[in-house]
């Protein structure tokens, strides 16, 4: 059977009507059904998600690899052998799979860069804006690269927030996804060839839809009471 673009979740699905119901009934996919693709109009949803999550004083320290076609999923499927052989079937049957990635170092090229794209923009009413702009973001930036010497990981903060616009996003869509973290990530960078770009993977994502035999899907949602991991002051 060739795989075909539906954009319909099972029968008994309904999307919710608000936020909070999206949350509750939005869960991680263990099984994905290879044969339902994510339509065009979804996938330019899911790149705007990424590209547009907010990141601090704006850096944008990352890189997505989303790999749709069989090829590109089995260069990632094939790195899950061994140690993390249970995700490797949630990458190889996904309609996509994202590698969320970070910059290994956030050099002063790539913050004139980044200004630059936001002269382009328009963001800066004149030349004081932008010099503020830079030297603001350029404070934070060595800060974490110098003092605090935790640049990249500061950087993978920023990719854990587009983590969260996609998986929200996602669901919003109809399309359901499943976070990895269990995958080697050198075996991943080598594969895609991350380090030779300056680039290190953080986080996978799987998206597609759920297999009418994912067990996950018929299991109630269980979450520590409001008032035991909320404090209102």
């Amino acid at each position: 059977m060739s795989p075909c673009v539906d954009t319909q979740r099972q029968p008994d699905f309904a999307m919710p009507q608000n936020l909070s119901d999206l949350v509750q009934t939005r869960y991680t996919t263990k099984a994905f059904d290879p044969t339902r693709k994510l339509s065009a109009d979804q996938v330019q949803e899911i790149e705007a998600l990424l590209r547009y999550a907010p990141s601090s004083t704006n850096a944008q320290p990352w890189h997505f690899v989303i790999a749709s076609s069989e090829a590109g999923k089995a260069r990632l499927a094939d790195t899950f052998a061994g140690g993390h052989a249970y995700n490797e079937p949630k990458v190889r049957n996904a309609s996509h799979v994202v590698v969320l990635c970070t910059r290994q170092a956030i050099s002063d090229d790539y913050l004139q860069h980044v200004l630059a794209q936001e002269q382009a923009d328009g963001r800066f009413a004149n030349e004081e804006a932008r010099a503020g702009q830079h030297k603001g973001r350029s404070h934070f930036v060595n800060l974490h690269r110098f003092e605090r010497r935790d640049a990249q990981h500061w950087a993978d903060k920023q990719a854990y927030i587009a983590l969260g616009f996609l998986l929200l996003g996602a669901a919003s869509l109809g399309v359901d996804a499943c976070p990895i973290e269990g995958f080697d990530q050198g075996a991943v960078d080598a594969a895609l060839g991350l380090r030779e770009q300056g680039l290190s993977s953080a986080v996978v994502v799987a998206l597609g839809f759920r297999a009418d035999g994912d067990f996950n899907a018929k299991l109630p949602k269980s979450r520590l009471p409001a008032d035991e991991v909320i404090t209102r002051i």
